[in-house]
């Protein structure tokens, strides 16, 4: 079953975007080698939000997401209005599970801390990627909008960007504890 990877960079004060949506802050890192990254997914899995800002019709950017399945969670778009994006309505643990269970390799949450809050209620995100940016934006799109899921984390991997100071830190979602449901006496 392919996984579900959050691979997102992050302010250290929890931002993955400015108030307007602004990723300007992230700093370049040429160590980091974005052509390869893209090239470990062949889908990629968004909120209509995400998708909106994407650069489809820039020449440089819009080949990098040519290749690769578009999975779009929304209740306002339609599959008619977007031929080549696969639209998901309904958002349930069957739906995922169904695009989990294709072949392939794993599929990138790509970007919108609401829909990881969702996925992460719904225990399928498997893997937390977090390329931690040294900069403070003090206000924006959280990495993970409150109320979020509680969850364990399990530290896999760790790296360090000298030029950019950029962290890479990459966890490992521990499955939810079932609820145990206590007879307190009265």
């Amino acid at each position: 079953m392919r996984r579900i990877r959050y691979q997102v960079a992050c302010s250290l004060d929890g931002y993955i975007a400015g108030p307007q949506g602004d990723t300007s802050w992230i700093p370049d890192e040429p160590a980091i080698e974005f052509g390869a990254l893209f090239a470990e997914f062949e889908t990629l899995l968004m909120g209509r939000k995400t998708f909106a800002g994407l650069p489809l019709a820039d020449p440089e950017y819009g080949q990098l997401y040519a290749s690769k399945e578009l999975v779009v969670v929304s209740t306002t778009l339609t599959a008619a209005d977007h031929r080549n994006v696969t639209i998901i309505n309904e958002l349930s643990h069957h739906s995922i599970e169904q695009l989990r269970q294709r072949p392939g390799k794993d599929i990138w949450l790509f970007g919108g801390g609401e829909l990881f809050r969702h996925l992460l209620a719904l225990d399928v995100v498997d893997t937390i990627e977090l390329a931690i940016a040294p900069v403070l934006l003090g206000n924006g799109i959280p990495f993970l909008p409150a109320p979020g899921p509680s969850r364990q984390l399990t530290l896999t991997e760790q790296r360090r960007y000298e030029q950019s100071g950029i962290v890479w830190l990459s966890y490992r979602i521990e499955p939810a504890a079932p609820q145990e449901s206590r007879f307190l006496g009265c």
